[in-house]
């Protein structure tokens, strides 16, 4: 800060260097939305690897199509997850604790299952009078311990806790606080306590929870219905997230499709929020044919900000006997762009003999190389299977990369490396905002960005030999005139050359004649 000389002497002052370094953004955490065994709902919960959705969620469901994403998601690479559980008039299990109340309306305590689902209906309650001041004289009545079992191995136990709320142990704030089974009921909002504080009888036999039940498939309505958007439920439930960059709708049902009109909505939503939405292909493409009329018909969307992949994968099914069945392959692309990311870069297709498909021994489709050759043109990334190599990812195109399309935004590295590039330099450039908008600003501008960008190039995610031919930074009088200062607007023009995949490789042979003596 400015100094102000009061004596003789010398005085030691700080200037700002104008270095604010821009640091890029995450470019593979993947948005997953469906249905699950157990878990918060509607909420945006971070995962960073399988045994953490097994923990909150529950694992593989054979109602899950997500469950199955989540995993292949894993298997393929996959770092950062974000999971939203969605359901269809699913309820919590609800177990009643006897409190030996005369009153009709205390006689019971109610507890209700954390979240809705039929997993609730394995939880069983203990309640035991073992409390820290059981052997005093005047023991406090109102204190018991509570033990709540998950058939699936949990355990929680509540020590001293009280139904009357003036004790520092008040079991609903505890349970609200400190459980990941079980909540006192509500009603409008306030517990249902028992007004006359009673004890909580001791309770040697587990109680057992009932009534919990998983609820209906997901449709359309659950996603995108009315007020879902303004309440942040459904598909816009990520707007509690702060950042997303690959969106994975899998099926309603193993076997199912999603609707077009979803497909519409979430890559509307993607291009809202610089993500990549990953589209299956529907159940009913079950050959080359059928895919090139199902693209021509539409799949919903032809934002440049999607891509769809063609065939579904063949997987042993855990849950059925290891039986060979077709899932959804949005889950292994994500691990594939996220393995991608960390190995080569966001600019690096996720494409080619190193995108193998990990955990998947067949495909739903054999295409040979006339086939993928019809369906590549068309915007269809196409899963491909080869000798010594496995199953592999052998395509990279938007849904704008139809060849008669000839847009500029074909290829995925592209597109992924534009949002990464528009997320970074968005989030890098808040401290512009309020500051005086001239020469110094600009100058500070075009150093951090400039600086950000030679980073990058240097990384290999440009093409040119010199930052010259990669990048440049414009922020001066002549993109910012008089009248954008009077308005309050600075403008950063930034331009960069985009590595593009070599999609065709031709190699020409020549036979050379030799020497002709005449």
């Amino acid at each position: 800060m400015p100094i102000t000389p009061t004596y003789p002497g010398v005085y030691i002052e700080e200037i700002p260097s104008g270095v604010r370094t821009i640091t890029g953004v995450a470019t593979s955490i993947t948005a997953f939305i469906g249905r699950a065994w157990r878990g918060p709902e509607n909420d945006p919960i971070t995962i960073n690897s399988y045994g953490d959705y097994e923990r909150i969620f529950g694992g593989l469901w054979v109602e899950s199509s997500m469950s199955y994403a989540v995993r292949d998601f894993y298997l393929n690479g996959g770092s950062q997850a974000i999971i939203v559980r969605l359901h269809n008039g699913a309820t919590a299990a609800t177990l009643d604790l006897p409190t030996g109340a005369l009153e009709e309306d205390d006689k019971f305590l109610p507890l209700v299952a954390a979240n809705v689902g039929e997993w609730g209906n394995n939880l069983k309650a203990i309640v035991d009078y073992e409390t820290k001041d059981k052997d005093e004289q005047n023991p406090d009545a109102s204190l018991f311990n509570l033990t709540i079992f998950d058939a699936n191995g949990a355990t929680e136990k509540f020590l001293n806790v009280s139904i009357d709320q003036t004790n520092s142990r008040y079991l609903p704030k505890v349970l609200e606080q400190n459980s990941a089974l079980v909540r006192v009921a509500k009603q409008l909002g306030v517990w249902k306590v028992p007004d006359v504080r009673p004890s909580i009888i001791p309770v040697k036999t587990p109680i057992a929870a009932t009534s919990g039940t998983k609820g209906s498939t997901l449709n359309v309505g659950d996603f995108t219905g009315d007020g879902k958007e303004d309440n942040k439920e459904g598909l816009y439930a990520l707007k509690k997230a702060d950042l997303f960059n690959l969106l994975c709708i899998p099926p309603h049902v193993l076997d199912g499709d999603i609707e077009p009109a979803l497909i519409t909505a979430a890559a509307t939503y993607c291009e809202e929020r610089r993500a990549m939405l990953l589209i299956d292909p529907p159940s009913d493409w079950m050959n080359k044919e059928a895919a090139k009329a199902g693209i021509g018909e539409g799949v919903g969307t032809t934002s440049k900000n999607a891509a769809i992949f063609f065939p579904r994968l063949r997987q042993a099914n855990l849950l059925r006997d290891n039986q060979i069945e077709t899932f959804a392959p949005c889950g292994a692309i994500a691990g594939i762009f996220a393995r991608t990311d960390a190995q080569r870069g966001v600019w690096k297709a996720p494409a080619g003999l190193e995108a193998t498909l990990n955990g998947v021994p067949a495909l739903s489709v054999s295409l040979t190389d006339g086939e993928n050759g019809q369906l590549n043109p068309l915007g269809i990334n196409c899963l491909r299977s080869f000798p010594g190599v496995g199953r592999v990812v052998w395509g990279s195109r938007t849904l704008q990369g139809a060849d008669r399309l000839a847009s500029e935004w074909k290829y995925i590295p592209v597109r992924r490396l534009t949002l990464f590039l528009e997320e970074s330099l968005y989030r890098g450039t808040q401290w512009v905002v309020f500051e005086p908008n001239d020469e110094p600003l600009w100058s500070q501008i075009r150093l951090n960005i400039g600086a950000f960008m030679n980073n990058l190039f240097r990384q290999g995610a440009f093409q040119g030999k010199s930052p010259r031919e990669a990048y440049f930074v414009k922020c001066d009088k002549e993109t910012t005139t008089q009248n954008d200062i009077d308005l309050g607007i600075v403008n950063i023009i930034v331009g960069f050359a985009p590595l593009k995949p070599a999609e065709f490789v031709i190699i020409k042979f020549q036979q050379i004649a030799g020497n002709i003596i005449t």
